[in-house]
C-alpha cells in the first residue's frame, strides 16, 4: 500500500491501482480527488471536507463512492446508495480496502462550541486515521496519522497520543496551521517522545511512503 500525504489531514492510499482518499479538505491541495475509487469523511469541518469539490468529483464520477458519519453523508443523500454512513465499531470492505470505525466525537474546543461526530479510520489493519480525535483503535497500530495543530489541541495530547497508540510510525497530519518555525519547534519536541521506531515525522505534500504491513 502507498500512503501519499496531501494538504493538511488529507491522504491518500493506493493499493492494486485503486485509490481511497480520507479528508479532502479545503486545504488538501488541488486534484486530491484525482482518481479516486473512495473517499472518507471523518467530520463535518470544511478542512476535512470540500464540499463543493466533493460533490463535483462524485457528479463527475458515477462509480465513486463516500463513507462517513451519518452527519456528513446526509449532507450528500442527493447521490443516493454511493453514500453511506458508518458508526464506531463498523468494518466495512471499501474498493479492496478492508476498513475499521473508531470513535464517534470530534477532541472539545470549549464547553461553548458544540461537539461534531467524528469517526476515526483504520485502513486494512494497517493505518489510522483519527481524524479531529485522539481516538485509540482497539486494535494495534502500524501508521499512525498524528494531529499536531489546532484550536483543540496541546502538545501534551499530542506525546500521550503517540505513547498511548504506540505505533510502528508515524506521520503528521492537520498541519497546515503550523508556520516553518513551528514546525520545526515541534519536530524537536516530538523527537523527545519515545516510539517503537523514531518520532512521528512530517511530509511534505505530495510525498509518498510504503507500507507494507499490518502490526504486529
Amino acid at each position: 500500500m502507498l500512503l501519499t500525504k496531501l494538504g493538511h489531514a488529507c491522504v491518500r492510499l493506493e493499493k492494486d491501482d485503486v485509490r481511497l482518499v480520507i479528508d479532502p479538505g479545503i486545504w488538501a491541495g488541488p486534484d486530491a480527488l484525482l482518481g479516486a475509487a473512495a473517499v472518507l469523511i471523518t467530520h463535518e469541518h470544511a478542512d476535512h471536507v470540500d464540499d463543493a469539490a466533493v460533490r463535483d468529483a462524485l457528479g463527475a464520477d458515477a462509480d465513486l463512492q463516500l463513507w462517513a458519519s451519518e452527519a456528513v453523508a446526509g449532507q450528500f443523500a442527493g447521490f443516493g446508495d454511493r453514500v453511506h454512513a458508518v458508526q464506531h465499531g463498523d468494518a466495512v470492505h471499501i474498493c479492496g480496502f478492508d476498513v475499521h470505525v473508531y470513535g464517534a466525537e470530534h477532541a472539545r474546543l470549549d464547553t461553548a462550541i458544540p461537539i461534531v461526530p467524528n469517526t476515526g479510520f483504520l485502513v486494512d489493519g494497517t493505518v489510522f486515521h483519527p481524524g479531529d480525535s485522539f481516538t485509540v483503535p482497539e486494535d494495534p497500530v502500524g501508521v499512525l496519522l498524528v494531529p499536531v495543530s489546532g484550536p483543540w489541541l496541546k502538545f501534551s495530547d499530542v506525546a500521550g497520543y503517540l505513547r498511548t497508540v504506540a505505533p510502528e510510525r508515524g506521520y503528521w497530519i492537520h498541519d497546515a496551521l503550523l508556520n516553518d518555525k513551528a514546525a520545526h519547534l515541534w519536530q524537536n519536541l516530538l523527537g523527545l517522545v519515545p516510539a517503537r521506531s523514531g518520532p512521528a515525522s512530517y511530509l511534505v505534500p505530495g510525498t509518498s511512503v510504503e507500507i507494507t504491513s499490518a502490526p504486529s
